[in-house]
């Protein structure tokens, strides 16, 4: 080692002897603050606008682009739902009013059934009016008294009855001939009328809750021709 260390010694002795730069390595040399500090700084965008790339410029409006179509298809998705809930209400209505009209059909329907639905036994029983009649006109001599009252109390019972189920006597006697609710039997010229008019009644006729139930049976005066 000792031997080492002096031949290292004399290579050093040498190496100056005869001018030699020493063997260390140099350090590299350090750059100045200023150059440091532009080496650090991005490179300026050569070309173009600053007002293009700062806020509101050019990049931030392509930014906005998507933002604006979507907002785009919002609003036509809007106006499609409120197209489309129009056209909803618009057919509610009118099943709304379809149903209505179909509930006052139904009642109208049920109350005529309810008020002519006995319209031919009320039909019938005005026969047997028509026969009590006809006895009292029978059997209104002085010859059986008793029997005329009882049938004239059972014919004003029944007729109470019939009122009450909607039954109403048509006027005709005396009174101006309507084909609606009359039936003329016979016809016949006479002098005193200007119109026809109902000159004798052989049937009374009657309505079912304003509804013609039996048209009244009847003769009919016609002006004389001259």
């Amino acid at each position: 080692m000792d031997q080492d260390n002096r031949k290292r010694n004399d290579d050093e002795e040498s190496a100056k002897a005869h001018g030699d730069a020493p063997s260390d390595p140099v350090p590299a040399a350090i750059p100045p603050p200023r150059a440091a500090e532009e080496e650090a700084l991005p490179p300026a965008s050569e070309g173009k606008d600053p007002a293009e790339t700062g806020p509101g410029g050019r990049h931030d409006h392509d930014e906005n682009h998507p933002l604006k179509a979507k907002l785009k298809r919002k609003d036509h998705e809007i106006k499609e739902l409120k197209k489309e809930a129009h056209e909803l209400k618009d057919k509610y209505l009118r099943f709304a009013a379809e149903m209505e009209n179909l509930r006052k059909r139904l009642d109208r329907e049920k109350t005529d059934f309810l008020q002519f639905a006995q319209a031919d036994l009320l039909k019938e029983l005005l026969g047997v009016q028509d026969n009590f009649e006809r006895a009292l006109k029978v059997l209104s001599g002085p010859e059986n008294p008793a029997a005329a009252e009882g049938i004239a109390l059972i014919a004003k019972q029944l007729m109470e009855l019939l009122r009450k189920r909607g039954v109403t006597e048509i006027e005709a006697e005396g009174k101006p001939f309507d084909p609606t609710v009359h039936s003329a039997v016979v016809s016949a010229e006479s002098k005193d009328v200007k119109e026809p008019v109902i000159g004798e009644v052989f049937q009374k006729g009657f309505r079912l809750n304003g509804r013609l139930l039996r048209p009244a049976l009847v003769k009919v005066l016609v002006p004389a021709e001259s």
